[in-house]
């Protein structure tokens, strides 16, 4: 596990899922995956410290996956060690009737993380290039000029699309915000066990939808989605990595080591000093609290 190297999972070319594997050939119990999971919570819950002070950075994490990959989970356990008030999880589902009269956009706007917080999007402005290329017929709820019928939506249209979600994140990463992009890599026979553990598990019972086998039929088609979407998009600063899926505690202690790896190159970010003039008064404010 030493020797995982966050590098090897950044998309820095055109890629191909299906030559991706989703399971790492690494000999480690679970014990000592949360052991070091463990160690890189620490890690970050003491930097978020730190860069809430600093108070001129937000950190976006997107985390996009089929059904089942494991989004809710990695959340919880990745991030349960950072401060409360420095952390926001932002699940976007189906827009609602009020986001549907804005562009498409505008809800991941209002969710961006304020400086010195963490915000997650589990599922993200992706969905707009996703689910909605694999069902077009989504985008007739969004009321775009010149888009009548399906047939209006054109190649060009998702081309455009790619462009301005590249434009979305430049924007926000030229104005302090570090934008990491996770796809987990799951395998259809790992999506089939667990969908399976959802009906034989009592407990997991209510995580089932009919629905999700329903999408599960589009496998190939969402694995093509989600392969022009990365390929378009992983940017310098906004890189994709694709995380090997099918073992949930190696991806979650991958996911935090790049997090953690990631922000250490950010190096103006420290506490900050205090005035000068405070400075020479410290021994005058303690004989005052004495």
């Amino acid at each position: 596990m030493e020797s995982i190297n966050p590098d090897d999972f950044k998309v820095t070319q055109a890629i191909r899922l299906s030559e991706i594997p989703t399971k790492l050939d690494v000999v480690a119990s679970d014990d000592d995956k949360e052991e070091k999971l463990d160690k890189v919570q620490l890690k970050l819950s003491k930097f978020q410290d730190v860069m809430y002070a600093h108070n001129r950075y937000g950190v976006l994490i997107c985390l996009q996956g089929m059904d089942t990959s494991g989004k809710d989970s990695l959340i919880r356990e990745v991030f349960k060690e950072l401060n409360p008030r420095g952390i926001v999880v932002h699940s976007f589902k189906t827009p609602n009737s009020t986001e549907l009269e804005h562009d498409y956009l505008w809800r991941h706007y209002l969710a961006l993380p304020e400086k010195g917080k963490f915000a997650i999007f589990n599922r993200t402005h992706y969905e707009n290039v996703l689910v909605t290329r694999v069902h077009p017929e989504y985008i007739l709820n969004e009321n775009l000029p010149g888009i009548e019928k399906v047939e209006d939506i054109t190649p060009e249209f998702w081309e455009q699309r790619m462009e301005q979600i590249n434009n979305f994140e430049k924007h926000i990463a030229q104005n302090g915000t570090i934008v990491m992009k996770f796809y987990l890599h799951l395998s259809k026979e790992e999506q089939r066990e667990r969908l399976l553990r959802r009906l034989d598990e009592a407990d997991h019972n209510w995580k089932f939808s009919p629905g999700d086998l329903k999408e599960r039929e589009r496998w190939d088609d969402y694995i093509g989605c989600y392969e022009k979407a990365i390929n378009a998009t992983s940017k310098p600063h906004a890189p994709w990595y694709v995380i090997p899926a099918d073992d949930k505690e190696m991806a979650r202690y991958i996911v935090a080591k790049i997090i953690w790896e990631e922000m250490q190159k950010h190096t103006d970010i420290k506490e900050p000093e205090l005035d000068d003039k405070v400075k020479e008064a410290m021994a005058y404010f303690r004989e005052q609290l004495k």
